[in-house]
């Protein structure tokens, strides 16, 4: 063989042996731009694997293990094809349920999970997802205790190979996710959405995207605002009986590192999801309803500036319900935007989702508008000043007004009947309008006051007034009814039919609309990480926020700034009551608004 023969020869061995296999085909068809339902629902692979998190929070001595549920279309996994998961990470499957039919999971008598709530997996298992429902530690079938996050991030760990999952809840045999191939988007409401804020927070690796409904991204803001207490100490109403016998030591160190003193502390610290966004490495969308009394609209409006901060690609659907699913509110077209957003995210299909206007917003029943951002551009604070006829202007007055604080009375009684005076709140209006005005962002109310007595809650609202046909948002209403009709999305089976009760708008008409509230302690007027007792009679100047909105004051309607003490609507009566008097200084009392211009 001569020389230039034995080195063709030679190079042509060596690139066989570095020239990889075909890549495997995706297991999925796309048509129109989107994944096709080409697999079988009902012939998909159901199964569970309980996942370590790494933690032993109950203390008996083992690694904790959360139940993962997992469907998965079986065509895929024949051909030795990987598909993506899309995840959801609850408390709620076993006691509450999801969706407005509170769908619980179900199993056949052996254990093989029945029904998956909601219609992720009736939707997207046919289109080469999986779907992975995992119980909270504590709760359903998993041991351990309530660490949300840390639930969610260890399946996330599994699904990418960088943590172990067993057969049984605790048994040797082991479970790998050879099917998956590592991308995970996690979606859920409330709770739920909190949880895969928190897992975005973190920066784990292979959370593609998040889809966040009603979701929190400050705990501190659940239990306090601005130092104020809200007491209302919740219980472990969702563990399971193994977890109500061994979490209440981990419950009751929860409890003492939350404190009851208002004050932001290193507990919350490390629930403020908002200050994390640097380390996003996930797309979002979003969902809020600014009439949610579940989970306040501050959740959205500091976490969705921080966001755009750091350059989070992102998406939101903003509406006037309360705490409510997209899915009960514009079903197929929020179905078809999810559908492109885990396209997009999961399966790298390269549709443009990303390049569209990133906003639809609802202005009014059923009225939407799709916008580029949000708040919109040109949106500008306009700072209204209290005056002591109750007008609410653009220049400072002289003067002073005050409440007596009655813990017995809220923002629902503070609202009403506004020309008749009231001992516990105060009302600043402006006159009518002349155009109809868009209120979009933050508002912050600055304070300065002074009470009788050594500690004092202030409570503020931003009042539309003029009559006005809305979502019905009083609570326990959520601003949409279920019908009798049923509407299908995806396929199903006997044990779940994918099929859901149509749902529409809930109308009232009404000549009052509260459009966002906030609440402080002034005694934290200087930090928020401590309070202090007030001196009587000394002026204190506080600055706070009230709810994110978006609200449109129609032309001819007022805007109103009220203001009063404890609000009854939000404080646990158990708390201690000073019910001070307390007195503003009407010159160094403001509210700063959000306008579109």
């Amino acid at each position: 063989m001569g020389l230039k023969t034995l080195i063709t020869a030679v190079v042509t061995a060596l690139v066989a042996t570095v020239t990889p296999a075909a890549a495997t085909p995706p297991a999925f068809t796309l048509r129109d731009g989107v994944s096709e339902p080409v697999f079988s629902y009902e012939k998909a692979i159901r199964e569970t694997a309980w996942v370590e998190t790494g933690q032993d929070l109950d203390r008996d001595g083992q690694v904790d293990r959360v139940a993962a549920d997992i469907i998965r279309p079986a065509e895929p996994a024949a051909r030795g094809q990987r598909v993506p998961v899309i995840m959801d990470v609850s408390p709620y499957f076993e006691k509450i349920g999801r969706g407005n039919e509170r769908q619980p999971k179900t199993y056949l008598p052996d254990g093989t999970p029945s029904q998956f709530p909601l219609f992720y997996d009736n939707y997207f298992v046919p289109r080469g997802y999986a779907v992975v429902l995992v119980d909270v530690g504590g709760t359903n079938r998993s041991s351990g205790c309530f660490d949300d996050v840390a639930s969610g991030n260890g399946v996330v760990n599994w699904l990418n190979g960088r943590a172990k999952a067993f057969r049984t809840p605790f048994g040797p045999e082991r479970v790998r996710a050879g099917w998956a191939d590592g991308s995970v988007g996690a979606i859920g409401k409330s709770q739920d959405g909190a949880t895969a804020i928190g897992m975005a927070a973190s920066g784990i690796d292979g959370l593609k995207t998040i889809v966040p409904i009603a979701g929190v991204s400050s705990y501190y803001e659940v239990h306090n605002s601005h130092g104020a207490y809200f007491g209302w100490a919740g219980g472990p109403g969702l563990y399971n009986e193994r977890a109500l016998k061994l979490c209440q030591p981990f419950e009751e160190d929860q409890a003492r590192r939350a404190g009851t003193d208002g004050n932001f502390n290193q507990h919350w610290r490390g629930l403020d999801y908002v200050a994390k966004t640097g380390k996003v490495r996930a797309s979002v969308f979003a969902a809020q309803g600014f009439h949610d009394l579940n989970v306040n609209p501050i959740q959205l409006g500091p976490w969705w500036e921080a966001l755009n901060a750091d350059g989070v690609p992102r998406k939101a659907w903003l509406h006037q319900a309360a705490h409510v699913d997209p899915f009960d509110l514009d079903r197929s077209l929020f179905v078809r935007t999810l559908h492109r957003w885990f396209d997009r995210w999961l399966l790298g299909v390269r549709n443009g989702i990303e390049s569209e206007p990133a906003i639809r917003v609802e202005h009014s029943p059923d009225r939407w508008t799709d916008e580029r951002r949000w708040p919109p551009a040109g949106t500008r604070a306009a700072t209204f000043w209290p005056g002591a006829a109750g007008t609410l202007g653009n220049r400072p007055a002289n003067g002073t007004a005050s409440v007596t604080d009655d813990p017995a009375r809220g923002v629902t009684q503070w609202v009403a009947n506004p020309s008749r005076p009231s001992p516990e709140r105060l009302v600043f209006s402006t006159g009518p309008v002349r155009a109809d005005t868009r209120v979009a962002g933050t508002a912050t109310v600055t304070v300065t006051a002074s009470a009788d007595k050594p500690s004092a809650r202030l409570g503020a609202a931003l009042v539309d007034y003029g009559p006005a046909t809305v979502r019905n948002t009083t609570f326990p209403a959520m601003g949409t009814k279920d019908l009798t009709t049923r509407s299908c999305w995806g396929a199903g089976t006997t044990a779940d039919t994918g099929c859901f009760l149509d749902t529409v708008a809930d109308l009232t008409t009404v000549d009052t609309r509260v459009v966002a509230t906030g609440w402080a302690d002034l005694g934290h007027h200087r930090s928020l990480w401590r309070g202090e007792r007030l001196e009587p009679g000394k002026a204190y100047t506080m600055t706070f926020r009230l709810s994110s909105l978006d609200h449109v004051v129609p032309a001819g309607h007022r805007l109103a700034l009220v203001l009063g003490g404890t609000d009854a609507d939000m404080f646990d009566p158990a708390l201690p009551q000073p019910k001070p008097r307390v007195t503003f200084d009407l010159g160094g009392t403001k509210v700063d608004v959000p306008i579109v211009r």
